[in-house]
Formats: C-alpha cells, sequence, structure tokens
C-alpha cells in the first residue's frame, strides 16, 4: 500500500505543479469548460488573449501533467481536458476527509462555498 500511496503522490504533485501557474489554470479550466470537445490552440490564444509563443510554452507543461490530452486535426492540434485524471486528483485530495468521523466532513461540506452537487456525497 505505501508503494502505491507514493506513485499517487508524485502523480498529485506533477499535477499540482502544473497548474501552479495562473495562466495554465485558467487554460485547464477553459478547456474543462469546453469538454468534452477541446478547442484549437489559437482559440485558447483569442479567448486567455495570450501570444501564440507564450501559450505554447503553458500548453506543453499542462500536456505533459496528463492533465490535457492533444490530437491532431488536420494541421490544426485539439488541447481536450482530461476529465477522469481531474476527478481522480479532486479524489485523491478527499478520499480520507475526516477519516472516521463522517458528521465532521458534512459540517465541513456546509461551511464551503462549494455549490451542492459539485463533490460527491458520502
Amino acid at each position: 500500500m505505501l508503494n502505491y500511496q507514493s506513485m499517487q503522490s508524485k502523480q498529485a504533485s506533477k499535477i499540482f505543479e502544473a497548474l501552479s501557474s495562473d495562466v495554465r489554470l485558467d487554460l485547464f479550466r477553459l478547456l474543462v469548460k469546453n469538454a468534452p470537445e477541446g478547442l484549437v490552440q489559437g482559440d485558447i490564444a483569442r479567448q486567455l488573449a495570450i501570444p501564440p509563443t507564450n501559450l505554447s510554452f503553458h500548453l506543453k507543461a499542462i500536456v505533459q501533467s496528463g492533465l490535457v490530452d492533444v490530437e491532431r486535426e488536420g494541421r490544426f492540434m485539439r488541447y481536450k481536458a482530461n476529465i477522469p485524471l481531474m476527478l481522480q486528483i479532486v479524489g485523491y485530495l478527499t478520499e480520507e476527509c475526516c477519516s472516521g468521523n463522517p458528521e465532521a466532513c458534512r459540517r465541513f461540506r456546509q461551511a464551503s462555498p462549494v455549490k451542492d452537487g459539485i463533490l460527491p456525497k458520502r
């Protein structure tokens, strides 16, 4: 079990590192909003008002993290959020919340500004 947790921590760290830039965080949220179709680089650049050269740098980092997949579409590249991995990282962060005390976890959820239905119920 320790090995499994260690590998999960390494993967989670890589993902958090990729999202540590405000530009990449905005980029990922834009792709989540446009899931499952995704967007081509030009559309991303326009919507985020980022020069294409700067965007390429950020896209490379977020693709390497696994959070975004890329597909060739003719002469364009289409970028898509990896929604299953996003949900996996949310699960990784929350799976042991208030372990052994579900009532405390419910109180935290009620105190949270997150809309009902966003987080799974336990």
